[in-house]
């Protein structure tokens, strides 16, 4: 989780149970106007909550994921656009980060299910870099990591865990057909894992895990939906907001396979959080 943003401005007091009730709204994939006539707020006061509760979320998760003993990660990035979509971005801001096509790199322990890193950024091999060497630096142990087939996580896991990995890398072969559209794949025809570096067991090479965690994020946040004008405005709001949506996620969703949190089952807190102490996190 690395924070490539900060945001100082500080918003007017809200009492703990109003920000708490901001905050339930949000993460059920509400927007950010939707969230204040159902709150009956300003909207001006859930946009301004949303960079400081993210920057609360970023601080708490970042501070305390470390030492984790996961055994087997699941990598993947998903794709989202800020701004507007690709070919709208005006010419002055083409390759400007945060206009347009945007990816967020998201990792997965399969056991736990905790999510202990994610990243805003390209879909490029400076932002593997970045995200394979948090994900790295939260490790206590060695781990076999399941990658999809994208060249640039090679490089990137060579460079932060060197032979110290099980890597492999699951690639999915699909079928062409005349009736396959844009938001509806081809069949997958059958999957062929490759092993990259150490001894990964082939029992556990997948990718089926933080695929469903895709949708978990397309049907948690508003602004990945699709085909809609929810998407994020703000490079800096889409990030907060992630921060937001995985701690609630790991503290406070109880997984329904685990029968807990995914925090719980990875021994990183010992109870189940409530919404409000989300918003404890604001001083």
């Amino acid at each position: 989780m690395l924070d490539p943003f900060k945001y100082n401005e500080v918003m007017n007091t809200l009492d703990r149970t109003k920000r708490a009730q901001l905050i339930s709204v949000l993460v059920e994939s509400n927007s950010l106007r939707a969230t204040a006539r159902i709150c009956d707020v300003a909207f001006n006061t859930v946009l301004k909550l949303v960079p400081e509760i993210g920057q609360a979320c970023f601080d708490h998760q970042d501070r305390i994921f470390h030492n984790l003993n996961c055994k087997r990660i699941q990598c993947d990035e998903i794709w989202s656009f800020c701004y507007a979509k690709q070919k709208n971005v005006p010419e002055a801001l083409k390759g400007t980060f945060g206009y347009g096509d945007t990816w967020t790199w998201v990792a997965m322990d399969a056991e736990t299910k905790l999510v202990p890193s994610f990243m805003v950024g390209n879909r490029d091999a400076e932002s593997a870099k970045m995200f394979i060497e948090d994900l790295a630096s939260r490790l206590a142990n060695r781990v076999q990591i399941t990658t999809d087939g994208n060249k640039v996580y090679l490089e990137a896991i060579e460079g932060a865990f060197g032979c110290d990995v099980d890597y492999t890398m699951l690639i999915k072969m699909y079928e062409s057909s005349q009736e396959e559209t844009r938001y509806s794949p081809a069949k997958c025809t059958g999957c062929k894992g490759t092993r990259i570096t150490g001894d990964p067991d082939r029992k556990h090479i997948s990718t089926s895990f933080i695929e469903r965690q895709n949708l978990t994020m397309r049907m948690g946040m508003r602004r990945f939906t699709r085909l809609t004008n929810a998407f994020s405005k703000k490079i800096e709001n889409h990030a907060f907001h992630l921060a937001l949506h995985y701690i609630y996620y790991n503290f406070v969703r109880i997984h329904k396979t685990l029968r807990m949190t995914p925090a719980m089952k990875a021994e990183v807190t010992d109870h189940l959080w409530s919404v409000e102490e989300i918003a404890g996190l604001l001083k």
